[in-house]
């Protein structure tokens, strides 16, 4: 029997939480909102931080955006100590560094969260709730994601598998937005500083 990748599995359920119920009014009638990157062409500039474990490391970054499913990433690492980029386009990411993607960034619904666009598989049946100024909504039955939208923005998606949260991506006031895979102990936050209309031609998809 191997005991050590079981015990890591083991241990990595017992850090993930569980779905809390669906609070809120029923709303059977209403539908979730396209929400969708804004139109043309801006730059986000930011200061992110990622924590896995025990190690840590954190820098500047920026991500150019095109409507309506286009965006660039760029990270630099604290120090001048490296640097990494990658590509989203629709469904598909590249880097030339795959291990960038694989270690630093979220999988791609989550990725598209970040950065204000609902993205996520379709799946039949989705239960939605109006909970105050926010709709809720587990979409998939059993639910694979949890969806909090606030007015027409998107501020949190849970990613659920056999009824516990094992990622999740929150966009809270003060342009702090928070990736965590907590079985894995993972986090990235990105800490936005500036957000505005950018000019740059069809080069930067190209890596």
């Amino acid at each position: 029997m191997r005991v050590a990748p079981l015990l890591i599995a083991l241990a990595a359920l017992g850090c993930s939480r569980p779905l809390p119920p669906l609070g809120g009014v029923p709303a059977p009638d209403r539908a979730l909102p396209a929400l969708r990157l804004a139109e043309g062409h801006r730059q986000i500039t930011f200061k992110w931080e990622y924590e896995e474990g025990d190690i840590a490391a954190r820098g500047d970054g920026a991500v150019r955006t095109a409507f309506p499913d286009s965006a660039r990433l760029d990270f630099f690492l604290g120090g001048g100590m490296g640097a990494g980029s990658a590509v989203l386009i629709g469904d598909s990411l590249r880097a030339p560094r795959r291990d960038l993607v694989q270690k630093y960034l979220p999988p791609i619904p989550l990725l598209w969260a970040a950065l204000g666009r609902l993205a996520i598989p379709a799946l039949r049946d989705t239960a939605v709730r109006i909970d105050g100024e926010r709709l809720r909504a587990d979409v998939g039955n059993p639910p694979e994601w949890r969806v909090t939208i606030q007015g027409d923005t998107l501020v949190g998606l849970d990613h659920v598998s056999k009824g516990n949260i094992t990622e999740t991506l929150s966009r809270r006031g003060a342009g702090v937005v928070t990736y965590e895979a907590p079985g894995a102990r993972r986090r990235l936050r990105l800490t936005i500083l500036r957000d505005a209309i950018g000019s740059f031609d069809a080069s930067i998809w190209s890596l």
